[in-house]
Formats: C-alpha cells, sequence, structure tokens
C-alpha cells in the first residue's frame, strides 16, 4: 500500500487544497497570541498610589495641582531604595480633615522631618497613572496583593499543561479535527465570560479554560497543516504557521493601543475565535489518522476530494489500493509508546529537555534584554520583531544543511550569547543589546525548530500526543523561569545568564543525538520510527503490505 506522500506526490502536495487550509489554520495560529502573551496588556500595571479621600478633599480646597498634590501628599518620593514601595504602597497616618493643615506644606505643622511620619497600607484603594484599565487597576492586584497577578499567569501555565496532555490523547484517540472544534469552542465560550467575570475568582476559572484548550488547540492545527501537505513543503508551512503566531504579536500590539481597556481588548480578541466553528465544512479529518485507525475507506474519500480541489486526477493504481478494514487491528495510542522503544524513548527525551529549553531561554532573555523606551506597545512591537530574521534563517537553510546542524546551532547562540553578556561591562550597553538580540534569535530559532522536529520523529498514530506531551514541559519552564530570574539575581546579577548559558548549550549538544529528519517521509509505524536513523532505499522502490499492527517493508 502507498503512503500518503506518495499518493499527494501525484495529486498534488501544496496546492489550492493545501494552501487554503494552511491560511485558515494560519489564522488560529495568529488568535493563540493574546493567551500567551495577552498578560503583557491585561495585566499592565502602571504608576499608582494610595487615594485618600481626606487628601481629595483638601487638594480640591488648596486648588493644588497633581504635582503639588504628590509632592505633599505621598510618602517615599525622592528617596533611593524603597521609594516605589512607599510611594505606591504605603500612606501617612494622618487625619487629612483637621483644620489646622495649611495648602502650603501641610504636614510641617506635624513634624519637622516627615520620615517621622507614621506610615500605613494603603486603606481605601489606589490612583492609576493610566488612561485605561487592567485587570491590575480594576481589582487593585498590587502591593499585598500582587501575588494575585502572578497567579493570574500561573493558572494559564497550568492549564497549558494539563491541556497539552490530556487533549492530545483525545485528538490522537478521536481525531484532529473534533478536538481542534471542541478546543475552539471552549476557547472563545471561556474568553467572552473572562471579558464580563464580575470578580478576580471567576475570571482565574475562565482563564485557566482557556489555557486548558488554547494551546492544545494551536498544535492540534500545526499538526493538522503538517500531515496534509507533502513532503518538500512540509518544514516550509511548519515555519509559516509559526510566522502567523508572531503576525498575531505585531497585531495585538496594535489592537491593544487601540483599546486601551481590558475588557473591549479581551471582547476583541475572542470574538473572533467563534468564525473558526465554520472550519467544521473547511476542514476534513487528517487521512494520515484515519489510516493509522484503520478507517481506509473514509482515507480514500478525502483523498479524492484533496485530488478534486487541486484540479489532479486521481492516478487508477491508487484508486484500486483499498485496504481492508477487518484485516488490521487499530491501533489507539498508549502515553507507554512514548518510551517503550529504545529509539523513541531517546526522542522523547531529548525532545522535552528541548522543549523546557526554549521556553526558559526565551523568557529568560526577554526578562534580560532591558529594552530602552517605557513604551510597553513599541517595545512589544519591536521584540516581536526579532523573531522574522529566526524564521527567514531557518527557510535558508533547513533544506540545505538539515534539521539538526542548524536547530543546535541555535541552541549554542543562545547559550553562548547569556555567557558572553555576563563578561560584557555595564558601559557598553549597546554591545549587551546586541548580544542579547542575537540570543533572542537563536533561541527563537531552536523553539521554531523543536515544533518542525517533533512531529517528524513520531509514528502517526502517537503523532499528536508526542507533540503535546513534549510540547508540556515548555509549560513547566514558563512556571519556574520568573524564580530562575528573580531568586538567583538575589545571589547574583549575572547568575541567570549562566544557568541558561549551560542549559541552552546542554540542549545544542543533545539534539545532535537525534536523527536527521530532512528528506525524510513522516513515520507510519513503529518500526518506521526505530529505523530513522538507518539509511532506508529511495521510497519509489519500496511497496507497503499492510500487517497485524504495522506495515511491513518489501524491498
Amino acid at each position: 500500500m502507498p503512503t500518503v506522500d506518495d499518493i499527494l506526490e501525484h495529486i498534488g502536495e501544496f496546492h489550492l487544497f493545501q494552501k487554503q487550509t494552511f491560511f485558515l489554520l494560519a489564522l488560529l495560529s495568529g488568535a493563540f497570541t493574546p493567551i500567551y502573551v495577552g498578560i503583557v496588556f491585561l495585566g499592565f500595571t502602571p504608576n499608582h498610589r494610595c487615594w485618600s479621600p481626606g487628601v481629595a478633599e483638601l487638594s480640591r480646597r488648596c486648588g493644588w495641582s497633581l504635582a503639588e498634590e504628590m509632592n505633599y501628599t505621598v510618602p517615599g518620593l525622592g528617596s533611593a531604595d524603597e521609594a516605589s514601595f512607599l510611594s505606591q504602597c504605603m500612606q501617612y497616618e494622618v487625619d487629612w480633615n483637621q483644620s489646622t493643615l495649611d495648602c502650603v506644606d501641610p504636614l510641617s505643622s506635624l513634624a519637622a522631618n516627615r520620615s517621622h511620619l507614621p506610615l500605613s497600607p494603603c486603606r481605601h484603594g489606589w490612583v492609576y497613572d493610566t488612561p485605561g484599565s487592567s485587570i491590575v487597576t480594576e481589582f487593585n492586584l498590587v502591593c499585598a496583593h500582587s501575588w494575585m497577578l502572578d497567579l493570574f499567569q500561573s493558572v494559564v501555565n497550568v492549564g497549558f499543561f494539563i491541556g497539552a496532555v490530556g487533549i492530545g490523547y483525545l485528538a490522537d484517540r478521536f481525531g484532529r479535527k473534533f478536538c481542534l472544534l471542541v478546543t475552539i469552542l471552549i476557547n472563545a465560550t471561556s474568553g467572552v465570560l473572562m471579558a464580563v467575570s464580575p470578580n478576580y475568582a471567576w475570571m482565574l476559572v475562565f482563564r485557566f479554560l482557556q489555557g486548558l484548550v488554547s494551546k492544545a488547540g494551536w498544535l492540534i492545527g500545526y499538526i493538522l497543516i503538517t500531515e496534509f501537505v507533502g513532503l518538500g513543503y512540509r518544514r516550509t508551512v511548519g515555519i509559516c504557521y509559526q510566522v502567523a503566531f508572531t503576525v498575531g504579536l505585531l497585531i495585538l500590539a496594535g489592537v491593544a493601543y487601540a483599546l486601551p481597556h481590558w475588557r473591549w481588548l479581551q471582547f476583541a480578541v475572542t470574538l473572533p475565535n467563534f468564525c473558526f466553528l465554520l472550519y467544521f465544512w473547511c476542514i476534513p479529518e487528517s487521512p494520515r489518522w484515519l489510516i493509522s485507525q484503520n478507517k481506509n475507506a473514509k482515507a480514500m474519500k478525502i483523498i479524492k476530494h484533496i485530488a478534486k480541489k487541486n484540479g489532479k486526477p486521481m492516478p487508477v493504481s491508487f484508486q484500486s489500493l483499498r485496504a481492508d478494514e477487518d484485516a488490521g487491528e487499530k491501533l489507539n495510542p498508549s502515553f507507554l509508546d512514548l518510551v517503550r522503544t529504545p529509539q523513541i524513548r531517546k526522542h522523547t527525551l531529548i525532545l522535552m529537555y528541548n522543549w523546557f529549553t526554549s521556553s526558559v531561554l526565551y523568557q529568560g532573555l526577554i526578562m534580560h534584554m532591558g529594552l530602552a523606551g517605557g513604551n510597553i506597545y513599541l517595545d512589544f512591537f519591536y521584540s516581536a520583531l526579532v523573531e522574522f530574521p529566526a524564521a527567514f534563517l531557518i527557510i535558508l537553510t533547513i533544506d540545505r544543511v538539515g534539521r539538526r546542524y542548524p536547530w543546535a546551532a541555535s541552541n549554542m547562540v543562545a547559550g553562548a550569547a547569556c555567557l558572553a553578556s555576563v563578561f560584557i561591562p555595564d558601559d557598553l550597553q549597546w554591545l549587551k543589546i546586541t548580544i542579547a538580540c542575537m540570543g533572542r534569535m537563536g533561541i527563537t530559532m531552536a523553539y521554531e525548530m523543536v515544533c518542525l522536529v517533533n512531529a517528524e520523529l513520531y509514528p502517526t498514530y502517537i503523532r499528536n500526543l508526542g507533540v503535546l506531551v513534549c510540547s508540556s514541559m515548555c509549560d513547566i519552564g514558563g512556571i519556574i523561569t520568573p524564580f530562575l530570574v528573580y531568586r538567583l539575581t538575589d545571589i547574583w546579577l549575572e547568575f541567570p545568564l549562566v544557568v541558561f548559558a549551560v542549559v541552552g548549550l546542554v540542549a545544542g549538544g543533545l539534539v545532535l543525538l537525534l536523527p536527521e529528519t530532512k528528506g525524510k517521509a513522516l513515520p507510519e509505524t513503529i518500526e518506521d520510527a526505530e529505523n530513522m536513523q538507518r539509511p532506508r532505499k529511495k521510497k519509489e522502490k519500496r511497496i507497503y503490505l499492510q500487517g497485524k499492527k504495522a506495515g511491513l517493508q518489501l524491498s
């Protein structure tokens, strides 16, 4: 029996059907951006200070300007280390309604030195210096409650982790299309409910639901488009699918700038997801998955639909080849399949470590980049632009050199950039920023490469499960990265960069232990995956027969 790649060579590897499907799934990729990094705008923390009704009344009576009000009534202004905490989280323990207070330096009548006046935490809320709103300003997630913003982001990552494993299993068990549509519906519904949440607790619940399904849906879309195209276009659409995510970053910056209020922003980035439910009529099930489930008749029907859409005739020899659905046993994916055999076990462990590394270095380098300027929208926009050269470098090198060496080199460049930053003096700030950008570009390449190669190393019936289980390690990395950065800097400012350097260099070395997937067909069976490092004969000289549980190859 010929493989799907054999058939696609005759009916079109990347023609009208595949282009249409890629465009639709690329929209899904871009729509995932607000969930993955939306905390930058949804949880924006502006400058703030304690609000006091007595201060507000005194300011109105005296006709103070904003600068005068802050100078007279806010503690900590002009001091060094504790200025931020004192001015934002503490207030003078003073009765501002007493008539003895003067309009010019009212505290001078109470103490010669303001530092001698007692302080207390904010009692009546805060005043925020922003024309818009965020979940921070609405639910007062500052000072003693600032941990609640961290919890908001951690809940999303917990959802990513659980959903990647659980929904990945379901997608391999019940099909890509069914699980994709279910994740879209839950994601869109929970996103709207989050936008109208009456309190922090409900917002947390709906954000968790979004995390539970959104990343799994993004990865299912990646698997689908990878399985629809032919061998020669697989890597290109995989990279471009991730570039669509980068385009989503740029669009998110513009939408957030136009809608500075978090509820309207949440509505704007969520409502388009309901349109993706139309994919029920636009995108068929993966024929590769159907064949892996021994549903050959349904797979052949979809293959004929692809041929018709592409305007290509089905070869008579392929039309006559139809496997007996009762001849083989249906293959059900199992987590044990990811570690049962030696080569797949090695692939799984190395891929999990590289997913973890990509997440830790990607987020860690952003924290250390120190972008100039205070415009959150421009900073976000510029940092996203760095990812485009990474994609172009992959496209230029991946077919000429292969997967392994560019992937290993990108990890090593990122690790070396971290190590180099440790020894660059602070007065060479331009050099620090340049090295940081090189590291960001390197780890972005590594991130895109691990997603591409992950799908190429597993047989069809556990491919989705393998990608989602391995990629769940990036969620673990996302959870611990802030602790690596902020806790280790208490010991030594450059300590996190040393850790990132070691992690990145080790990841680059481990990549060299994986097989090269350039020019190879996607493995259909466990046997194919186990034999990937062995030389194989040209596929036009192979004939496939379906056995009890795996294809047997005759030369």
